[in-house]
């Protein structure tokens, strides 16, 4: 979908939850990978692979300036004579650290063993987001979720559309949540070193 189709199916929208759902889920996510720089590792269900999503965020990343987007394309029957691009396995979930951001994008609750390596990744300090249906272990475990359930008036893929679209948005806001320590002192530092103010 290009960047016409997306705008045209934004004004389609327009004045629905949609838009502002899935423009503040992207800000969470480029807020994510941007603030950590660990990288982004996207991962589908063995039946269901992101292909479409891990392809417009290349291109978003690439767009916007912003090369944290690109995605590391985590794929359950990936070969060693894949391509470079196309050979990662899932082992790499384990290997996952602090500082990397895991999405999930999944059409139905993924398996029990998908979910332990999520977990597994979590514990180790990764940023665990989910696309997909928004409940069961998936969405309470995600620090954030953004929920596709059947029956709504668009689809997965096309809200993946919209979410890639958004995320490589110069103007997104910062997405709200605890500041970090180094923020905080940054902060701290300005007002300290700061002129006083003019009197009036």
């Amino acid at each position: 979908m290009d960047a016409v189709r997306v705008a045209l199916l934004r004004e389609v929208l327009a004045g629905t939850e949609w838009l502002g759902t899935t423009r503040r889920f992207a800000g969470v996510l480029r807020g994510s990978v941007v603030s950590h720089g660990g990288g982004l590792l996207l991962v589908g269900t063995p039946e269901y692979e992101p292909w479409h999503l891990a392809a417009h965020l290349v291109d978003e990343a690439a767009w916007s300036g912003t090369p944290e987007l690109a995605p590391t394309l985590v794929r359950h029957d990936a070969r060693p004579s894949d391509p470079a691009h196309l050979a990662v396995g899932p082992g790499r979930l384990a290997a996952a650290r602090r500082g990397e951001t895991l999405l999930l994008v999944a059409p139905e609750e993924p398996d029990a063993p998908l979910l332990e390596r999520v977990h597994d990744a979590r514990r180790a300090g990764a940023t665990v987001l989910a696309l997909g249906p928004g409940e069961g272990g998936l969405a309470a475990m995600a620090h954030e979720s953004l929920a596709v359930p059947e029956g709504t008036d668009l689809d997965l893929d096309t809200v993946q559309h919209l979410v890639s679209a958004a995320a490589g948005e110069n103007a997104l806001p910062a997405p709200r949540g605890p500041r970090r320590f180094r923020d905080r002192l940054a902060r701290l530092t300005e007002q300290l070193t700061a002129p006083p103010p003019a009197r009036w």
